[in-house]
């Protein structure tokens, strides 16, 4: 179905792009950053805020100011100058669509966004739960949510990532999920669910009928699924409903029905620098990543420098400067005889008394992390980023960029953008953002390899 909306994402991480190509992501979010995605010719940009990093508090501040600059932003497009309220109606031709997006595996701070987006660019008249992300094995089928992998589903809730030290829970009914998480405001009972049979059948009268910011859950176990639920969503948003959506990135394939990207995943090698090794970083820490990170490091080619997070634990004696140091040393060693270096933090997690001190920590290992980024040879040839928010803070931090291009999809589920070519440390490199749950063991071995391929 032809649109001529425009899809605004507000990804938590910056792997909600993970199913799309050709669109920017925008790591600012000030008004005239903003107005670059609104202007942009693609129909979908993503602005990246990283709250899944960030204490509850500080997520919705950072929402709620982003959203307040897209009505700014928003205000002055299509002739609707100093009326954000007109250019915000959804329901009208070239209006706007809203997504938070955020983890397939229902971590996050939902349902605190996704308020403050009704707070602030509502009304509407439904919000809908869509976490179905097929490229990484992740199907919701009679409103459970389950996680496919090596032939065996299993219900989210049994799996390590409800275990989160910060976003545990302990449902994968997805009304009672958001029961849960909304502490009782919005009853189970109370939520409407759009079932495989219900979309596969077609929802636009139930869509119309929905008001007053009603709850809904929704199916997908394939990708016509959410095809074929998108087509009745942007014909009721034509006929004048507001709709949010909290998602994964599969329903974002729908809603913008791109053309496949212009260059096939297997020949990205293409956009190597000069055919010179790259570097990769590591920070996720589940277990489908140190998987990954094993297979990559008996990959010829690959040299691995690890990050002991624990000596960050007190930081006597300025020990992450001493530290970056030594990395540092490791990497140009590696580098220089011509190998990839994989810069990866310790695989053993810490506990800690509190969430609040767990992520004080993470933000002291990530600006570790960045220092590293910043520390790289300028003349690499690739990046690889492991882990959403690592990705994030390579992004707006280690690359310090505004803006970047996504060229697409190197493996089912990992995007690859470029920087710019006036970039002072790193021109036109090719930088591939891993979510840290996404592919199998291989997957990280597969991509390094890709991008290997014509290296000297």
């Amino acid at each position: 179905m032809t649109n001529k909306l425009k899809i605004i994402v507000l990804d938590d991480d910056p792997t909600g792009s993970q199913t799309v190509h050709s669109c920017l992501l925008l790591m600012h979010w000030d008004v005239d950053t903003l107005r670059l995605g609104l202007h942009d010719d693609s129909p979908i940009f993503f602005v990246l805020t990283n709250t899944r990093a960030l204490p509850p508090e500080k997520a919705a501040s950072i929402t709620r100011e982003v959203c307040q600059n897209l009505k700014q932003a928003i205000s002055t497009v299509g002739g609707n100058e100093g009326n954000a309220s007109l250019s915000l109606e959804a329901g009208k031709k070239d209006g706007f669509l809203i997504v938070s997006r955020s983890d397939s595996t229902l971590r996050g701070h939902y349902p605190i966004e996704t308020d403050v987006i009704a707070e602030e660019l509502g009304p509407f008249d439904a919000h809908f739960l869509v976490p179905a992300f097929f490229e990484g094995g992740r199907i919701t089928k009679d409103s459970v949510h389950y996680l496919m992998s090596d032939d065996v589903t299993t219900p989210v809730h049994e799996t390590e990532f409800a275990r989160d030290s910060v976003f545990a829970y302990h449902h994968s009914y997805l009304p009672k999920y958001v029961e849960e998480k909304t502490q009782g405001r919005i009853s189970s009972e109370s939520v409407e669910r759009f079932l495989l049979a219900d979309i596969r059948a077609g929802t636009l009268e139930r869509l119309m009928k929905l008001s007053g910011n009603q709850c809904a859950v929704v199916d997908g176990e394939t990708q016509a699924d959410l095809n074929r639920f998108a087509q009745d969503v942007l014909a009721a948003v034509n006929q004048g409903k507001r709709f949010l959506f909290r998602s994964a990135a599969s329903i974002l394939t729908a809603l913008a029905a791109l053309p496949p990207q212009p260059i096939a995943p297997e020949n990205m090698a293409q956009y190597v620098r000069g055919g010179k090794p790259g570097a990769v970083i590591v920070g996720s820490h589940v277990k489908k990543t140190t998987q990954q990170l094993e297979v990559l490091l008996q990959q010829e080619g690959t040299v691995g420098v690890e990050v002991n997070v624990s000596r960050l634990v007190d930081d006597v004696a300025n020990e992450s400067a001493t530290l970056l140091t030594e990395i540092l040393d490791d990497v140009r060693a590696a580098h220089d005889a011509l190998k990839t270096p994989v810069v990866y933090t310790s695989r053993k997690e810490l506990t800690f008394k509190d969430v609040e001190t767990r992520l004080q920590f993470g933000e002291k290992v990530s600006g570790l992390l960045m220092d590293i980024v910043r520390g790289l040879p300028s003349d690499i040839g690739f990046f690889i980023s492991k882990g959403g928010i690592t990705s994030n803070d390579v992004l707006s931090t280690g690359l310090e960029l505004t803006s970047a291009r996504l060229l697409g999809q190197i493996l089912a589920g990992c995007s690859m953008v470029t920087t710019a070519s006036d970039h002072p440390q790193f021109p036109n490199l090719p930088v591939v953002l891993f979510p840290g749950n996404v592919g199998d063991a291989d997957a990280l071995a597969i991509v390094y390899k890709r991008l290997s391929t014509n290296t000297a």
